[in-house]
């Protein structure tokens, strides 16, 4: 996977790859992060890649044209990458956008800076606008090394152990599991029994029941968007259960007069 970034900070973005598995996976050649900065493309002695916006206001744009220089120098190295534009006004980045663009062999990256980028050169140059969630940050750099660690753990090579990637929270819809190592009781508490056992089926279906477990309680947004499997609605049901049980122990305590 080849990845453009156009970026006022080329060299700070081109930093992702200088720790951990995205370094390996450079110095492999299995990924590039090559940066492209619009201010090599201006033509005054104070190299200007902003420009004051029409109808007033505060802040200032990239300006049209170092901007549009440094797009067509990463099309041109990177033939067949569509651009995405980092953008809290754009699609929401999740994991099936992840995986959509994994698919992609090189990947162009509009790092935005000030109050943005003109609207006529996002409508003609952009494919994808893309955004981390809904807040603002002071440029689109740190989108862009997001979007380029979640979509290379993709890429097969990267990690080294392919299944790391296929078992992570959102993978498979859900929030991982729980995780253990050695030892086996600290501070007296157990790593399940389970995980022990050495049984590979029941294994798997503890990570699932856990993995559903917690996305109940911690996202239940997660299930407005998934039609569960026949297992995975039996899990919840046996989940709602449970916490109905405790709810009620609870509620009866709380009833009890003190026993004195």
């Amino acid at each position: 996977m080849q990845f453009g970034v156009v970026t006022l900070f080329p060299d700070w973005v081109e930093q992702v790859t200088s720790v951990g598995v995205l370094q390996r996976a450079s110095e492999a050649g299995t990924i590039s992060v090559t940066g492209f900065n619009p201010r090599d493309h201006a033509t005054d002695n104070h190299r200007t890649v902003d420009d004051r916006p029409f109808g007033g206001g505060p802040g200032m744009l990239m300006q049209v044209s170092t901007t549009q220089a440094a797009l067509a120098a990463a099309r041109q190295a990177l033939p067949q990458a569509p651009v995405v534009y980092l953008s809290p006004q754009g699609r929401q980045l999740d994991q099936p956008l992840v995986q959509e663009l994994a698919r992609m062999p090189q990947l162009i990256l509009l790092a935005g800076r000030y109050e943005g980028v003109d609207e006529r050169l996002v409508a003609q140059q952009v494919d994808l606008e893309v955004s981390l969630g809904d807040y603002v940050l002071s440029g689109g750099e740190l989108g862009a090394m997001v979007l380029i660690d979640a979509v290379s753990r993709m890429i097969p090579g990267v990690l080294g152990d392919q299944a790391s990637a296929e078992q992570d929270s959102f993978a498979n819809h859900w929030l991982d599991c729980p995780h253990y190592t050695r030892p086996v009781d600290y501070q007296g508490h157990q790593v399940p029994a389970v995980l022990r056992s050495g049984h590979h089926g029941r294994i798997e279906e503890w990570r699932l029941r856990q993995s559903i477990d917690r996305s109940w309680d911690r996202r239940p947004d997660l299930f407005e968007r998934k039609t569960l499997s026949t297992t995975e609605l039996s899990m919840v049901n046996e989940h709602l259960s449970t916490l109905e049980k405790a709810s009620t122990t609870r509620d009866g305590k709380d009833d009890e007069k003190p026993d004195y």
